[in-house]
């Protein structure tokens, strides 16, 4: 795989193994030139990629996927090196699996042309058109999979895409990109490798038509300031704190492993992970106990070794992020239940589960996206207080609730999360909506509504 994407000798920068931090290969470094060029390309592409029309666009796509699953070891091993997730577990070859299945409902979901008219005097209908040329900008911590959420919907609909791929994880996008261009017409699907520089130039060109970025917060309201100049259609899935709601009644251990994934899968990082733990008074020292006893079974270390499913940190950046969370929890009277320190014996981003007990909103653990492997666990004893608490941050992309499901659902219709989980967390299906409120950034993605996300509505009447 790293023979496909590899800088050529003596240029690019070195991509390092997220786990044994060896050189693994050199990622392009792509200029604004390169930028330019590609955009050119991909918005000369783009009237004979829409013509192809839906049928013939899906057959393609459902051929990608198909390309995909052949080549789906390959890019595993490279996520997992890049990326640092484990081929096992809810990780890498996970991960790949479910870039074919997007990329198969994104081709298979049908969007009709809607009545709304029709008196015997006015016939009007609602269409859903190609915008044009987007823009793409993914992550480091589902790079491949998120690539996907935003390629395979925005094809589907007659666009042509230029993608650029987190710095840090470059060489797997590429190599999926490239993956999919031994199906695809030239220029209908472009990567772009380089720095945050690229990807502001991405925000704000003329002609780019629409930017589907997934990423934080910040960078986010860089995009909405730079896209004010070319208008471009936003759909902007932003930084998370999800807070997730223990109720009293709860059987600790048959909720553990449920608890436990849905904070820790990718070791954390993920957008939509459990980040805010409320447990009622009544069972919270059960449900401590249960997740100690998850978190101490389940093994961390290097992903190419079949028996791990957690790895490291990708970046020493989010490394930093989590341990200074840690060291001042622990400061302010956090109790560490289990983990506490870097796992330096297994290498410089490890850094062990770590459950923290007896925190209070207000401190920098509960407050902070902490995109690692720590969870802060709070008391409480009454649910209005737990509900106000998991309201009280400028986010809402996810939430859970776990109890008795019909009184669980009258919490979350209180939540305020673009989605909330009943007795689990973090789950997407490619049929079902995703998308954000507050500071978590808006814009659906997945299904339907996905579909006209990256469309333009046309009326016509007549």
């Amino acid at each position: 795989m790293l023979a496909r994407v590899q800088a050529p000798e003596g240029e690019g920068r070195d991509i390092l193994d997220a786990a044994t931090r060896e050189v693994i290969g050199r990622a392009p470094e792509q200029t604004a030139a390169d930028l330019d060029d590609a955009i050119a390309r991909a918005k000369a592409a783009q009237p004979a990629w829409e013509a192809r029309g839906h049928a013939e666009r899906a057959e393609l796509l459902l051929k990608v996927a198909d390309a995909i699953d052949t080549n789906a070891e390959g890019l595993a091993r490279l996520l997992s090196r890049e990326q640092g997730k484990p081929l096992n577990g809810p990780n890498a070859r996970f991960e790949l699996g479910a870039c074919s299945a997007w990329l198969r409902t994104a081709a298979t979901t049908p969007l009709e042309p809607e009545v709304l008219v029709d008196d015997g005097q006015v016939h009007a209908e609602l269409h859903y058109r190609a915008i044009g040329v987007v823009g793409a900008i993914s992550p480091w911590n589902w790079p491949l999979m998120i690539t996907i959420w935003q390629v395979a919907p925005s094809l589907r609909m007659g666009n042509t895409v230029v993608t650029k791929p987190s710095e840090y994880t470059p060489l797997s996008v590429l190599a999926l990109i490239s993956v999919m261009n031994e199906v695809l017409p030239a220029d209908v699907l472009i990567g772009i490798s380089g720095g945050r520089e690229i990807g502001a130039r991405l925000s704000s060109h003329p002609d780019i038509d629409k930017v589907m970025f997934t990423g934080s917060t910040a960078t986010g309201r860089k995009i909405v300031e730079a896209s004010a100049g070319n208008l471009a259609r936003l759909t902007l899935e932003m930084g998370g704190n999800d807070a997730g709601i223990v109720l009293p009644g709860v059987d600790a251990a048959a909720i553990a492993q449920d608890l436990f994934w849905g904070a820790f899968i990718n070791t954390g990082q993920t957008c939509a992970a459990l980040k805010r733990l409320y447990v009622h008074d009544s069972v919270y020292d059960e449900v401590v106990d249960a997740l100690k006893a998850v978190a101490e079974q389940t093994p961390m270390g290097p992903g190419l070794d079949e028996a791990n499913v957690l790895g490291p940190l990708q970046n020493k950046q989010q490394f930093d992020i989590v341990n200074r969370l840690v060291e001042d929890a622990k400061a302010n009277g956090g109790r560490v239940v289990t983990g506490g320190a870097p796992a330096s014996d297994l290498g410089e981003l490890f850094y062990p589960i770590t459950l923290v007990a007896d925190v209070t909103d207000g401190m920098a653990i509960v407050d902070e996206e902490q995109f690692g492997p720590t969870l802060p666990i709070i008391r409480y004893t009454d649910v209005e207080d737990a509900i106000a608490n998991a309201n009280r941050l400028d986010v809402g992309l996810g939430a859970s609730v776990w109890g008795d499901r019909d009184q669980a659902r009258t919490v979350a219709a209180r939540i305020q999360a673009g989605t909330v989980w009943i007795n689990s967390h973090g789950g997407v299906h490619p049929m079902i909506p995703f998308g954000g409120v507050k500071g978590s950034g808006y814009g659906l993605e997945f299904g339907v509504e996905g579909l006209k996300s990256v469309a333009v509505p046309q009326i016509i009447n007549g």
